[in-house]
């Protein structure tokens, strides 16, 4: 009897550490499959952290890339603003000169001598008027038109007389200029009312 109880205590010997082998595997499968699991999840954060950087950046990139193309439209209009009103300063230089002019042609004159001058003076007006004209300068309309004031600059008022309107200009005293859309100089001008 011996003999089988030593065999029945090898068998269990044997089958003790076939369970403890087995018990030890699926143990160690456990620890791997936790060990992948928390792989896979320290991955899949990773991964959320990545795709949120990436979209910061793109965000980025988009906003740098409007910002791009609003300075490159903004410098566009600068430089077609500039090349628009690049005749402003010199025509305000110019205008004083012409108020002069305008003042030369009012007097009257009774000689020959007088009458070549102001021939002359009326020359160099027009040329003066024509190339204010090439550079897109124009005089503001003003006598027979209404008041405004964003163009015209009342000095005086007069009572309405017959055939006149309330706020219909009367008199021009000085001519006012504009360089496209922008006034130079408003026109000085008598109002009646």
């Amino acid at each position: 009897m011996t003999e089988n109880n030593q065999e029945m205590e090898n068998q269990q010997e044997t089958t003790h550490s076939a369970e403890q082998v087995e018990t030890d595997s699926i143990t160690e499968v456990e620890d791997t499959v936790v060990s992948e699991e928390q792989e896979v999840d320290e991955a899949s954060v990773k991964l959320e952290e990545l795709s949120a950087e990436l979209a910061k950046m793109e965000d980025n990139y988009l906003r740098a890339q409007a910002e791009i193309v609003n300075m490159r439209n903004r410098f566009q209009k600068e430089r077609e603003d500039l090349a628009k009103y690049r005749s402003q300063d010199l025509a305000k230089e110019l205008l004083p000169a012409l108020d002069n002019l305008e003042r030369a042609l009012d007097i009257e004159v009774t000689d020959e001598h007088g009458e070549s001058l102001k021939k002359g003076i009326e020359m160099v007006q027009d040329s003066i008027l024509n190339a204010f004209k090439t550079c897109g300068i124009t005089i503001i309309p003003a006598k027979g038109e209404i008041f405004d004031p964003t163009i015209h600059q009342a000095v005086q008022t007069m009572p309405i007389e017959e055939g006149q309107q309330e706020e219909e200009i009367i008199h021009v005293l000085q001519n006012g200029y504009q360089l496209n859309d922008r006034v130079l100089r408003p026109a000085m001008v008598i109002v009646a009312q």
